[in-house]
């Protein structure tokens, strides 16, 4: 009796010492509310299942330079919020991030598709769990269209028809779309990737797949947007003190009456509008013989957890309960956009905690076709290449080709340095 007494006890002290409370740490960047949102599903998943979560969180402004010294030197936090484009440098053979496939008996990942899964991948290692997966969509006012007597377009030709029609009926300082800086840039990227079939870095190769020519005619389909009146000119945005689009006076009032944009983005750019004016996510404009469809899509951010943490499976009960659980789901909220996870978005989905409209614009992200996007597409060097030589074509400082030879120098030397 007394050897079965010590078994027992034995047993059990054994089970709770591996559910034991872990102290654990988590870093992410971001602003107020999402700050206040985590620290409190921390709280609460923390408590759940019985662990203790240090919250460490900054700004974006020099997270990824913080990040990336820590994960060299090995002191980051047991859970990381990272930026999708980084897994490729942080683990590009699968082994510098903890494989999340092998917590699946802790992290419920039936609450992701399969394409979101492969997402997060590196080498076929589940590296980071997209926590909401977000592309861009043509955004349009229709107050605005109907005001000059037209149907929101469907087509880039609609769109180029629609600048005179604005000018006559409207005025000058009327426009039906806008593009400027990193947003110029898009428009330029998916013109041109519809058009080919071909994403302008192939995600496979890690090289350029778009000819000289090709950027050229990409980059000049910009200029014929201003020239239709279609958008302001790159000049003119500037010297109105490149105002940010939600804070735009002449967005809030209709006399923009377009843009490309996150869906993530529904009430950054929405909130600010006059109660006259409505808008609508449309999805993506075609062109004729166009190839594919061209969807800009990616995972916005993901959760990881560090290979060197002495407490992965601690780490991943929380990452779970943030993500798929009832109470770590109510206090995240969206904080972080609409979730990726199934359970998450429709558990706020039923509680009105995100709005339908929000949901429909998603589905038209997911749903759109388009050749994968290399993540180093949303790297500063890379944005930098493209922007900057844009800019320096719309004040007339360098031609169409000069530009295009200038992008790919510049793309081509930073795919250089990441190879390294």
């Amino acid at each position: 009796m007394k050897s079965k007494i010590i078994g027992l006890v034995m047993a059990t002290t054994a089970l709770t010492g591996a559910a034991q409370a872990a102290e654990l740490r988590m870093s992410w960047w971001g602003g107020d509310s999402r700050h206040t949102a985590t620290q409190e599903a921390l709280k609460i998943c923390g408590d759940k299942h019985g662990h203790t979560i240090k919250p460490e969180f900054t700004g974006w402004s020099g997270h990824y330079e913080k990040l990336t010294t820590q994960i060299a030197g090995g002191t980051e936090a047991d859970i990381m919020q990272v930026n999708w484009p980084w897994l490729s440098i942080y683990s590009t053979d699968g082994t510098g991030l903890a494989d999340l496939n092998e917590l699946s008996d802790i992290i419920d990942l039936s609450s992701w598709d399969a394409a979101q899964i492969d997402a997060g991948s590196m080498a076929g290692k589940l590296n980071g769990l997209p926590i909401s997966t977000t592309g861009r969509l043509f955004v349009f006012n229709k107050t605005t269209y109907a005001k000059a007597g037209l149907d929101v377009p469907n087509t880039w030709e609609e769109l180029l028809a629609a600048g005179p029609i604005f000018k006559d009926k409207l005025g000058d300082d009327y426009y039906p779309f806008e593009g400027a800086k990193l947003d110029a840039a898009l428009i330029m990227t998916i013109y041109g990737t519809q058009k080919t079939g071909k994403a302008l870095i192939d995600p496979e190769t890690h090289k350029l797949s778009w000819t000289k020519e090709e950027l050229t005619d990409a980059i000049e389909f910009y200029q014929k947007l201003v020239d239709n009146h279609v958008i302001p000119s790159w000049k003119d945005v500037a010297g109105a003190g490149n105002v940010k689009l939600h804070e735009n006076p002449l967005w809030a009032d209709g006399h923009i009456a377009g843009t490309y944009q996150w869906d993530s983005t529904y009430f950054k750019i929405t909130k600010p509008l006059n109660d006259d004016q409505e808008v609508v996510y449309h999805g993506l404009l075609s062109q004729d013989g166009q190839k594919t469809p061209g969807v800009y899509r990616k995972a916005s951010m993901v959760f990881s957890i560090s290979a060197n943490s002495p407490n992965k499976e601690a780490a991943a009960q929380i990452v779970n309960c943030m993500l798929n659980e009832s109470e770590g789901v109510a206090a995240m909220g969206t904080a972080r956009g609409v979730p990726a996870s199934m359970a998450a978005r429709d558990q706020l989905l039923g509680a009105d905690a995100i709005k339908q409209v929000q949901i429909d614009a998603q589905a038209k992200v997911i749903n759109a076709e388009g050749p994968a996007i290399h993540p180093m597409m949303e790297f500063p060097d890379v944005r930098s290449a493209m922007q900057d030589n844009l800019e320096l074509f719309a004040y007339g400082e360098i031609d169409a080709a000069t530009a295009a030879d200038d992008m790919i120098y510049a793309i081509e030397e930073a795919l250089a340095d990441i190879a390294g």
